[in-house]
């Protein structure tokens, strides 16, 4: 049985995985980046998702990002098939690709782990359009009481609050006449992956707490503020999902509610370490990643992620 090809990188936010992986291609020619990260697909959302500078770009081929407008939704079924697509490509020119990212669904999804629900968009405007009307037979908690009796395991999982899952949620039950619960990856089952090897980056967890919040910082020096101001005052905005993403949802509150700079930028780096803790959580309990981790530097790994590419590349 043929080995792996593409090395496929994960673990926790700012744990210095996109850095690793520029260098990885720096260091080997023909090898193409290939980001897994559910907002680096928006364009204009630069800053706040880390998105490679236009000069790495130009430096290196990079794949998947800048696909829709952060008005648009997108979807982990979409990624998939756009991944396997610039997967074929990459291999039909005898490359090797790096895959970087931290969006585990979208890693299972490449990987064909689970098989991503698709998208009735009739029976989400629907929900949409119902939940605007205002009225308590409409609202979150008739939404959640729906899902309560189509698919309790999922109402279980979702709170109240997050009407955007659970209107996904609903769409999914409902156009495809299967409980939403049924699509999601499953705890234990993880089948060996042909043409795939993970290794996962690890820092302790004070490191990567600290590291969080200094990016976070020099994100706001960079101009994440001017950037998210910039989005919502586009004629369409940015759509639900994006509106979700980490640091956009905090200074939006500034932006759109003259909420104070300050706590939004604390709200941005708690709810981003707990964001981290999830990662970690979600990519420990895969037996196929093999971790490298380290109390200093990131770049310290980059030897050993050498040899993984370097075997993924003899194949």
């Amino acid at each position: 049985m043929p080995g792996p090809r593409h090395l496929v990188v994960v673990g926790p936010t700012a744990t210095g995985k996109s850095g690793l992986a520029l260098e990885l291609a720096r260091s080997r020619p023909g090898v193409e980046l290939v980001s897994v990260d559910s907002m680096q697909v928006y364009r204009g959302m630069d800053i706040g998702t880390a998105k490679p500078t236009p000069a790495e770009q130009a430096e290196v081929p990079h794949h998947l990002l800048d696909l829709v407008e952060p008005s648009e939704g997108f979807s982990a079924a979409r990624f998939a098939a756009l991944a396997r697509r610039a997967l074929a490509e990459i291999e039909g020119r005898g490359h090797t690709a790096v895959l970087v990212g931290g969006t585990g669904l979208y890693v299972q999804a490449v990987l064909g782990d689970v098989t991503p629900p698709g998208e009735w968009p009739a029976v989400r405007a629907g929900l949409e359009d119902a939940l605007r009307d205002g009225d308590a037979t409409h609202g979150p908690a008739a939404l959640h009481e729906r899902l309560a009796e189509l698919d309790p395991l999922a109402a279980s999982r979702i709170g109240v609050g997050n009407t955007r899952r659970l209107i996904r949620a609903l769409e999914v039950t409902l156009g495809s006449g299967r409980p939403f619960s049924s699509y999601g990856p499953g705890l234990t089952a993880y089948p060996p992956r042909e043409g795939f090897a993970l290794v996962g980056v690890w820092l302790p967890r004070v490191v990567n707490a600290e590291r969080i919040a200094e990016r976070v910082a020099a994100m706001v020096e960079a101009g994440l503020v001017g950037e998210v101001a910039g989005l919502a005052a586009r004629p369409a905005g940015l759509g639900r999902t994006a509106r979700q993403a980490l640091g956009y949802k905090e200074l939006l509150a500034h932006v759109e509610h003259g909420a104070p700079l300050a706590g939004c930028l604390a709200e941005t780096v708690r709810r981003t370490r707990q964001f981290a803790r999830r990662q970690r959580v979600w990519f420990r309990r895969d037996p196929r990643v093999r971790w490298y981790g380290t109390s200093l530097r990131p770049e310290r790994l980059l030897p050993g992620l050498l040899e993984e590419l370097d075997r993924c590349r003899k194949v």
